[in-house]
């Protein structure tokens, strides 16, 4: 990259001659980057930030996303992003979603496709959530035979084996014009 331009981490400046301000962060020693974009010194009021590119398929507070779960914890999902804002995404960054406070068995599975709302970009992680009644569940298939899924108020219902599970569906389950998925 050029000299003012920085991705997540670069060095941007020293902390003793710096301050951190906007997309930054301080390590201790030095002032680094949080996202991609052109680096500012503004020498007067001896502040170190960084301009966000306009769009890099890094999400920001508030983005609305859609992904598919890559991994499922006890008390979080990890989601890989596809979509920010309704618009395709290459960038091929994770995010991970609090699920302790939801009193279902299973918030989502592996492969599921969710939408989720960023809410926060804490130590180089994005942070999502899925509280929201939109939010949730847009795809999922019966996890014991694989087959087609049909929503039962807050559960699903295969309609192959009748096996009967709980998700966090969202308002827009089954609804593939909320978005193009598969693209």
């Amino acid at each position: 990259m050029s000299d003012n331009q920085a991705i997540p981490g670069d060095k941007i400046a020293i902390i003793e001659e710096y301050e951190g301000g906007k997309n930054t962060f301080e390590d201790g020693h030095n002032v680094r980057a949080t996202v991609v974009g052109t680096t500012e010194i503004d020498k007067k009021n001896r502040i170190a930030l960084v301009h966000n590119l306009k769009f890099t398929g890094i999400p920001e507070v508030n983005d609305i996303v859609v992904g598919t779960v890559a991994a499922v914890m006890s008390s979080m999902i990890a989601v890989s992003i596809n979509y920010v804002n309704n618009n395709r995404t290459k960038s091929n960054v994770e995010c991970i979603c609090q699920t302790r406070h939801l009193r279902k068995k299973n918030v989502a599975l592996v492969n599921d496709v969710v939408v989720l709302k960023i809410i926060a970009h804490k130590n180089g992680t994005i942070h999502a959530t899925i509280s929201e009644p939109e939010l949730g569940v847009l795809y999922t298939k019966c996890k014991k035979c694989g087959g087609k899924v049909i929503p039962m108020r807050d559960a699903i219902k295969c309609t192959e084996c009748n096996w009967i599970d709980e998700r966090k569906l969202s308002n827009n389950f089954g609804k593939s014009n909320f978005v193009k998925l598969g693209e």
